[in-house]
């Protein structure tokens, strides 16, 4: 076998494998254009391909393929919210990616371990409870547990018992996953482009030329093309597009950052959160454990990490496991969060009949990836926006039918 495997990468005449053709040159028109190539850009060209057989398609990405938030997150998958709409949503979104390795050829190292976030106050304990309720309500595995149960779950964790941060129970989210966030991206990109799907990265919209009540043209570094319809699915930079076509969006951006340690032996097999230390820790396959929590406190729309935010997600998670002290940090991050003022994301219908809207979301886009590329894929194609999706339209800021979930995690995951 060795020898064999020798020859097979010496031999003359080998071409290496590609996931992703290279970026092609820019035709005159398409059928869709979407702009933004993370996740959730790329699972839209997936679905418009596979689902509905629209394959003249274009992704532009600013910069790498999936280099954004996409690579910035954490890769929690989870569907505990507080809002009926939501949890609906996310919990589609936990059921697509059941089963997306399958789906797709592709592994994304799925894994469905359970999320745990801990209550340091009768208060939050009241929140948790009405949460359990409304998941149960809606379909989800949820419930909440007393201290023992907390042992038993995560027996790692420290209690504080007679302390500050005493934990009094907790919420037991059985469905919660990780998912590895470059394979799903790749996965969605890889499958798209085997059905004609062109992938521009490198490819900066720099504007748009607008007509009656639809885009015509959108101009990029590389050159201007027509579009059909036109799908904006750019992360933190959402509010700068959408102003390019002249629609503003109740946005304000803030950064996001986190950290890994180095690699130990595995011993963190669900995701562990919170509420009073804003703090969640999972651990990698790597080993690795990932320690983020919520966003930064004022506005920016930057990827600069601060010590300020390190010290801060380093007294959580020492708060929660003292015996990490002495383990070193190995890098640390920041993505640019999008949030709305009721902390749900827009989808669906702009004021242009061709533009639709894929943005304001925050810290819980990843989770949404596959959901929101089927749904919005569906939207673009029959012209119709889905009852999933309708109670996130940009207009329910003008009617006041606000969906709050503040408060619906820990920390911002």
């Amino acid at each position: 076998m060795p020898f064999n495997l020798l020859k097979y990468g010496l031999r003359s005449g080998h071409e290496p494998f590609r996931d992703i053709p290279a970026t092609p040159d820019l035709k005159a028109s398409y059928d869709v254009v979407i702009i933004g190539g993370g996740g959730h850009g790329l699972a839209a060209a997936y679905y418009l391909s596979h689902v509905h057989g629209i394959t003249n398609i274009a992704v532009l990405e600013k910069g790498y393929l999936a280099g954004g938030n996409t690579a910035r997150n954490t890769t929690t998958i989870r569907s505990n919210y507080l809002t009926p709409p939501s949890i609906a949503f996310y919990k589609e979104g936990v059921e697509l990616y059941e089963t997306l390795s399958q789906e797709l050829g592709f592994n994304i190292m799925f894994s469905q371990r359970g999320q745990l976030t801990l209550a340091h106050s009768d208060g939050a304990m009241r929140s948790f409870r009405l949460r359990a309720e409304m998941g149960k309500h809606m379909g989800t595995r949820i419930e909440v547990v007393d201290p023992k149960t907390v042992r038993e779950i995560c027996p790692q964790v420290h209690m504080d018992e007679g302390g500050r941060h005493e934990v009094l129970g907790g919420l037991w989210h059985e469905d919660a996953a990780t998912a590895r966030h470059d394979a799903v991206a790749w996965g969605y990109a890889k499958r798209a482009a085997e059905r004609g799907v062109e992938i521009h990265q490198r490819t900066e919209v720099t504007g748009m030329a607008v007509s009656g009540d639809r885009v015509t043209e959108i101009r990029t570094n590389r050159g201007t093309i027509r579009a059909g319809q036109v799908l904006q699915a750019a992360g933190g930079l959402n509010g700068q597009i959408a102003a390019l076509a002249g629609i503003a969006l109740p946005i304000r951006c803030f950064p996001l950052q986190a950290m890994v340690t180095q690699p130990l032996k595995p011993f963190l097999d669900i995701l562990l959160s919170s509420s009073d230390l804003h703090t969640y820790l999972v651990q990698s396959s790597r080993g690795e454990i990932v320690i983020g929590g919520g966003t930064d406190p004022y506005q920016l729309a930057s990827t600069r990490s601060t010590l300020p935010q390190k010290e801060a997600l380093a007294t959580g998670a020492l708060q929660l496991m003292p015996f990490l002290h002495n383990v070193k940090l190995l890098r640390q991050w920041a993505g640019i969060t999008d949030i709305t003022p009721d902390f749900s994301p827009i989808m669906g219908a702009s004021a242009l009949q061709n533009y639709w809207l894929d943005a304001g979301w925050g810290t819980w886009g990843f989770k949404a990836t596959a959901v929101a590329g089927k749904r919005l894929a569906e939207t673009i194609a029959t012209g119709r926006v889905p009852a999933i999706l309708q109670p996130f339209a940009l207009e329910r800021f003008d009617r006041f039918a606000l969906l709050n979930e503040m408060g619906a995690t820990a920390a911002g995951h």
